[in-house]
């Protein structure tokens, strides 16, 4: 039986009103940990746009959602097939597909809700058969404020961390920066002025840590290097690992890249999911 996207999306999505501010959008996204949300009109459960991380983190100056948002995002209807919506996603690398039904917002589909169709066609094609996104290794004593530039300029959302001998020692990801940064830092937390345990998700200590993301221009980034944020001994995919193995991988484990590593453990290549689900598409 065909799957359709209606089968895997979320529905009743959380969403913001238009008009509206970054402010209201950036305390959804960290009290629902989202990555990106749909923008409806207050009259009715209209598409107006869509907005994601990124579109905050590349209009830094920008508080208003209309300046911000994506007015034409890429949809697609719930009646489409799985293939359809993974064939969408990797030819516009577009990460958030909104759902529309009838001329309203139903859903959003992500690369992560297709992993498990993946998973469950067995698949015995080995990941280094794929068209692999880019992989942009970084230094482990590189200071953090290199690894965002780095982030920003190769468009990449996880940098594989190396160490002095070019043994992969740990990965960096976007969301290690927003999620993890001020929990685990503590030198940073006073430098930043961040909160104590008691109230490390809140949305003060998430703005500062935005302003450390897109504002690195304009305010003193901690002299911290790479290592001390980064996971160490990342999850790792070998070249000859099936792909539905590594989605499986992915999807148990919430992970939207894996490291690939050769049979001497060296870093070889990077996977995403965009990789993972480009093997619906016919």
């Amino acid at each position: 039986m065909m799957t359709t996207v209606r089968d895997v999306m979320t529905h009743n999505p959380i969403t913001a009103p238009i008009p509206g501010t970054r402010t209201d959008v950036l305390k959804l996204m960290v009290k629902h940990n989202l990555t990106g949300i749909p923008l409806v009109r207050r009259e009715g459960n209209i598409l107006a746009g869509m907005v994601t991380r990124w579109d905050v983190l590349n209009s830094p100056e920008e508080e208003q959602l209309v300046l911000i948002m994506q007015k034409d995002p890429m949809v697609i209807s719930p009646d489409a097939t799985v293939e359809d919506a993974a064939r969408t996603m990797t030819t516009t690398k577009a990460t958030h597909l909104p759902v529309i039904e009838d001329g309203k917002l139903v859903g959003i589909i992500t690369p992560t809700d297709l992993l498990y169709e993946v998973e469950k066609r067995a698949s015995d094609v080995p990941v280094e058969n794929l068209t692999l996104s880019p992989c942009v290794p970084i230094y482990s004593e590189t200071p953090l404020v290199v690894a965002l530039v780095t982030f920003r300029v190769s468009k990449v959302s996880a940098l594989p961390v190396l160490d002095g001998s070019g043994q992969l020692t740990g990965i960096i990801t976007d969301r290690d920066v927003f999620n993890k940064f001020h929990i685990h830092e503590s030198v940073a937390e006073q430098d930043m002025g961040l909160g104590g345990e008691d109230d490390n998700w809140s949305w003060e200590n998430y703005r500062n840590i935005l302003r450390m993301w897109y504002q690195v221009s304009k305010i003193d980034v901690p002299l911290v290097p790479v290592s001390r944020i980064m996971t160490e001994s990342p999850t790792t995919v070998f070249k000859r690992t099936s792909v539905s193995e590594a989605a499986r991988t992915m999807r148990r484990n919430d992970f939207g890249q894996l490291p690939v590593v050769d049979s001497r453990d060296r870093l070889a290549a990077m996977l995403y999911d965009l990789d993972v689900i480009s093997t619906l598409v016919d």
